[in-house]
C-alpha cells in the first residue's frame, strides 16, 4: 500500500490534485490520475499535477487528465503550481517562470498579506495554423468553419494554446447538453488528437459566457487555456478587440484574457488552495 502527500487546489472551480515532486517520483503519474482523480470513490479532480524540478525554469508541471492521458499546458493549473511554490516558500519572487510540454511560461503573483490570491500568465501566442492545432482542413487556417456534427452544423475556429481547441460561437450555451454532446466533438475525425471545445454566448465587446468539454476530463468549471483560445479567436474572428480585457464567465467563476494583436495572450485568475491530505493506493491497476 502506498501513501501519497498532495494538496488540494483550483482555479476558477478547474479543480486538480498537486503533488510535491521536486525531490524525486517514485510512482506511474497516470495510474495515480485514474485512481485520485473519480469523484465519490476517491479524492475527486479533473485531473492529477505533478510540480518537478526543472533545468530551465523555477520549476516544472506536469498534468494528467482524469482519464491518465497527460497534457501539454493548463492555465488554471499553472496558476495554482505559482501559489504553491509561493506559499510553500520554493520560490521568494513575484515573478517566476515555469516548464510545461507546451514551454516556459512566466507568472506574475499577486499576493494579499504575503499570500498568493490571484496569478497573471503569459499564456504564450495563439496559433491558427491548423497543421500545427493539428486539424485536418484542406485550408491554412480553420476560422468559422461549417462542421457538421451530428445532423447540425456549427461553425468552428480552431486555435492551440500548447492543445487543440475548437472555438464555437452560439446565441445560448446554458441548456447545451454536454454530457452527451462533448464526447463526439472531443472525438471528431477532424481533429487527430482529440480536442478541447468551447461553446460561447458573446455578451459584449469585453464579456462573454463559456461553457469547455475538456478532452479527457468531460465539462470542466474552467479551462484557462480554452478561455484563453477563446478570447483569441474572438479576435481572430472581430467579435473582441485586441490589447482589451475580456471577462470570460465559466461555471467556476471568471478570468479576464488580454490578446494582443499578434496574438500573445495574458491571463489572469484567482488560485486556490483547498485542503491537504495524504493517500493511500495499491498501485495493482486490478484493484
Amino acid at each position: 500500500m502506498r501513501k501519497i502527500s498532495f494538496t488540494k487546489m483550483h482555479g476558477a472551480g478547474n479543480d486538480y490534485i498537486y503533488v510535491n515532486c521536486l525531490k524525486g517520483m517514485d510512482f506511474d503519474p497516470a495510474l495515480l490520475a485514474l485512481k485520485m482523480s473519480p469523484r465519490h470513490f476517491s479524492v475527486g479532480a479533473d485531473g492529477l499535477v505533478l510540480i518537478l524540478p526543472s533545468e530551465i525554469a523555477d520549476a516544472r508541471m506536469r498534468m494528467f487528465n482524469a482519464d491518465g492521458s497527460e497534457g501539454k499546458m493548463c492555465g488554471n493549473a499553472i496558476r495554482c503550481v505559482g501559489k504553491y511554490l509561493s506559499d510553500g516558500g520554493y520560490v521568494t519572487k513575484d515573478i517566476i517562470t515555469v516548464e510545461t510540454l507546451s514551454g516556459v511560461k512566466t507568472l506574475r503573483l499577486l499576493k494579499e498579506k504575503g499570500r498568493v490570491t490571484a496569478v497573471s500568465v503569459e499564456m504564450g501566442r495563439a496559433v491558427f495554423d491548423v497543421t500545427k492545432i493539428p486539424a485536418l482542413f484542406s485550408a491554412p487556417e480553420m476560422i468559422k468553419a461549417p462542421v457538421e456534427v451530428e445532423g447540425k452544423t456549427y461553425e468552428m475556429t480552431a486555435v492551440s494554446m500548447g492543445n487543440p481547441h475548437a472555438v464555437i460561437f452560439m446565441e445560448e450555451i446554458a441548456s447545451l447538453p454536454l454530457e452527451t454532446m462533448g464526447p463526439t466533438f472531443e472525438h471528431l475525425p477532424i481533429f487527430p488528437e482529440r480536442v478541447n471545445t468551447e461553446f460561447v454566448k458573446v455578451l459584449s465587446e469585453k464579456e462573454c459566457e463559456m461553457r469547455v468539454w475538456e478532452r479527457g476530463s468531460g465539462e470542466t468549471f474552467a479551462c484557462g487555456t480554452g478561455a484563453s483560445a477563446t478570447v483569441a479567436a474572438g479576435v481572430k474572428c472581430g467579435v473582441f478587440s485586441p490589447n482589451t480585457d475580456v471577462t470570460v464567465h465559466l461555471l467556476g467563476g471568471d478570468l479576464v484574457i488580454r490578446v494582443s494583436s499578434e496574438y500573445d495572450v495574458t491571463m489572469t485568475g484567482g488560485a486556490t488552495k483547498v485542503y491537504e491530505g495524504v493517500f493511500e493506493y495499491d498501485e495493482d491497476q486490478s484493484k
